[in-house]
């Protein structure tokens, strides 16, 4: 059986990065690895700064898709993505792995491989658990992103120590 490489890994792989950028492309090729997203192909390749450029620039325009004010802006800007990023689905069985869905050509660098991973993944995750499964930590001071991913999709939080803190300072201005 084959694992989906387009699902809630890549997501919080985006949500990884973003929160604690790569800064070499070493570190890029060892988040991806840690991921386990796709992490066969990366470690096949070379990881070069041409890929860690073209994974902050996909960073980017993914922290729109998070920033988006409303339901329609976001369904825009992950199209523009998925459009930039994706190609055709198709069949494929490359490895002997079994058969499973690719979004993009083989071979492409790593770079386009992690913003095709992102993007696809992202796009699943939202039409599959719901639109507004990804957002902005709510706790006062905090801007780290998070990727619900929770069964009954309320969370607003980045982390538990930000929830508790928040929940901490709710009480206190009560108690007061």
């Amino acid at each position: 059986m084959h694992l989906n490489p387009y699902g809630a890994d890549a997501v919080l792989l985006a949500v990884n990065l973003v929160t604690n950028p790569a800064s070499t492309a070493i570190e890029l090729a060892e988040r991806c690895e840690e991921s386990g997203v796709e992490s066969r192909l990366v470690r096949a390749r070379r990881v070069t700064s041409a890929d860690l450029a073209a994974v902050r620039v996909a960073l980017d325009e993914w922290l729109e898709v998070v920033d988006a004010p409303d339901e329609d802006s976001r369904v825009r800007l992950m199209n523009a993505m998925l459009a930039k990023y994706t190609e055709h689905p198709r069949l494929t069985n490359h490895a002997g792995d079994g058969w499973h869905m690719h979004y993009r050509p083989d071979g492409v660098p790593v770079g386009r491989l992690v913003a095709t991973l992102i993007s696809t993944g992202t796009a699943l995750h939202l039409a599959g658990r719901g639109m507004s499964r990804l957002g902005r930590c709510a706790a006062d001071g905090c801007d780290n992103v998070y990727a619900d991913l929770s069964r009954g999709g309320r969370q607003r939080y980045c982390s538990p120590a930000c929830a508790n803190r928040d929940a901490v300072r709710r009480h206190r201005a009560k108690a007061s």
